[in-house]
């Protein structure tokens, strides 16, 4: 059975590609952006999803509804009647103080899915991102994602506490994630050393830009046994500083 699963950093609809032109021009929508504006963004998104056509969208930095978002839930846009099985959760936590703050509240991680699949959220012990979606996909393969703390030392923990998860996994994981390496693969060694797995990724199929600088940074992590059957591309995302990676293979 084929399966095809898109993940992607959204950047909360704000439509800045990574340019320092971009981010110059755009800094207000760090602040407030319009209904009508994040519509613009999210429709370019659902060109990919509708030329993609994937199972299951992983969704990282998406907004439920805030303040400086007028209230517009970035999710209930997307999803329509092709993906009726979604959710869509705080990153931070439901007992973050960080949820709490007017400018944090509402910040999200999200999936949608055209068939229901059995979930769990789960949390890192350490950071500030604390949200890990669990999900079983077909194939007994168990998929894990998130999004990694850009501080290094949390990292770490971080890896540690994801290489116990994909452990206690009944058969086969893959881990989606912007895992924020900062200085490349090597970082990665924590999670990788004396576990049976693959980086799906090249170390050059970059899907960061930050003006000239690109990096590595959304990557599929999976069972050794997993590797050969899947296949890995980036998808670009002129609308985020990130690049969307899609994910399929027969399970």
């Amino acid at each position: 059975m084929s399966f095809k699963i898109l993940f992607s950093n959204l950047a909360y609809a704000r439509g800045i590609d990574g340019s320092i032109g971009q981010h110059i021009s755009h800094m207000h929508r760090h602040f407030y952006i319009t209904a009508l504006e994040q519509q613009k963004v999210l429709s370019q998104f659902k060109k990919i999803v509708a030329e993609e056509k994937p199972d299951l969208c992983c969704l990282i930095e998406i907004d439920s509804g805030s303040w400086n978002t007028q209230y517009f839930n970035q999710l209930t846009y997307l999803a329509e009647s092709e993906y009726p099985f979604h959710d869509i959760a705080g990153k931070y936590g439901e007992d973050s103080t960080l949820a709490q703050m007017a400018f944090f509240r509402g910040k999200c991680s999200a999936f949608m899915s055209k068939t229901e699949i059995p979930f769990e959220k789960l949390y890192f012990k350490h950071g500030s991102k604390r949200l890990i979606y669990s999900m079983q996909l077909p194939g007994d393969i168990q998929l894990f994602f998130a999004h990694f703390s850009l501080q290094a030392r949390i990292r770490e923990r971080q890896f540690d506490e994801v290489r116990n998860l994909v452990k206690g996994a009944n058969g086969e994981a893959i881990v989606l994630a912007d895992f924020n390496i900062l200085q490349g693969f090597k970082e990665l060694s924590p999670l990788l050393n004396d576990m049976d797995l693959h980086v799906l990724n090249g170390e050059n199929d970059h899907t960061f830009f930050l003006g000239r600088s690109r990096m590595t940074l959304d990557l599929c992590v999976c069972s050794t046994s997993l590797s050969e059957k899947l296949k890995l591309k980036v998808i670009p995302q002129p609308f985020s500083d990130h690049a969307a990676i899609v994910v399929e293979g027969d399970f």
